[in-house]
């Protein structure tokens, strides 16, 4: 399997580009702001959002002077919602290390989000492309409602898969459209080609979130960077979860979990029974065909390095081990 780095060869400089925008955001010479910028967006994840961007601009005509801020946009408002997930849930470890509500309380972390959703707003206007700066809006708000939508479902035995899928589109896939659309919008792309790329990121950002949600049970805390079978922990209902459910609906330790929220035993015995079961290829297995799903119109796109990156980063999503 290639290597993301190898995935996002195409647009490797420029990626280099995103994060120097995300630095100079940090450099501000307000008390305290730059220390909280810093801790929140000093953390490099893999970057997946504004490589989206960037490689769906890439098919068409490449503006960086569009498409720079957009991408640098897409991951801040990523950084966001990740800095105030973290507040809602009450989680303390991220990436392995603190979370900004851990060291400087829910409050702060709340408030440094708001400023982050902000400056991701007016780098998306910077484009002077009203049809993103709409869709950027749109997509906080649908965010906005998949939070909601998780937080008064939680430890909620009574959901479907269909519920999960919706959420999920709510809150990842959302993300990952943005990034798609908006770089073919803005690289001036055909509405036909927005359409497909707009599909691509439906289905890829679904299947990014299905392995997210296993590796949440198979994983290792050093991996994931945080305790495994936080979710379930969370109160929220994920697909593994779901399926250990329907396998199991009368005596299973999800329900004895979610009635004693301490037991730790059974919150170990779930996770157990799901890597000791064949959940986690059927989980892989939907995964894999939402990644079929993104890339069977990718034809339909020029025939450019950018294009073959697209289907090998969905490869790369199935494959990954956190």
């Amino acid at each position: 399997m290639l290597s993301l780095s190898a995935v996002l060869e195409p647009i490797h400089e420029d990626l280099v580009k995103v994060e120097d925008s995300l630095k100079s955001i940090r450099e501000v010479h307000v008390n305290h702001l730059s220390e909280l910028l810093d801790y929140s967006l000093g953390s490099s994840g893999k970057r997946i959002r504004p490589a989206l961007t960037l490689l769906s601009g890439k098919l068409y005509n490449y503006n960086l002077d569009c498409l720079l801020p957009m991408a640098t946009a897409v991951e801040l408002l990523h950084s966001a919602t990740l800095v105030q997930d973290d507040a809602i849930d009450k989680s303390a470890v991220r990436r392995g290390r603190p979370t900004v509500n851990d060291v400087w309380g829910e409050e702060k972390a709340v408030l440094i989000g708001d400023y982050m959703f902000a400056k991701a707003g007016e780098l998306c206007a910077s484009t002077g492309n009203l049809r993103v700066i709409k869709l950027f809006s749109q997509t906080l708000a649908t965010i906005s409602i998949g939070e909601l939508d998780q937080a008064f479902n939680a430890f909620n035995l009574e959901q479907t898969r269909e519920h999960y899928l919706d959420r999920v589109a709510k809150k990842t896939a959302s993300l990952f459209m943005l990034a798609t659309e908006s770089g073919a919008i803005l690289s001036q792309a055909s509405e036909r080609s927005v359409e497909v790329l707009r599909e691509y990121g439906y289905n890829l950002g679904i299947a990014f979130q299905i392995v997210d949600d296993i590796l949440d049970f198979t994983g290792t805390e050093e991996e994931l960077g945080k305790p495994v079978g936080s979710d379930l922990a969370q109160g929220t209902l994920t697909l593994p979860a779901m399926l250990l459910l329907e396998r199991y609906p009368e005596d299973n330790p999800i329900r004895r979990f979610f009635r004693n929220r301490g037991d730790m035993d059974n919150k170990n015995r779930v996770i157990d029974m799901i890597r000791n079961s064949t959940i986690v290829q059927e989980c892989y297995d939907f995964a894999a065909n939402y990644c079929t799903r993104a890339c069977q119109n990718l034809n339909l796109l020029p025939e450019k390095a950018s294009r073959q990156a697209l289907m090998n980063l969905a490869d790369y999503i199935v494959m990954r081990k956190k």
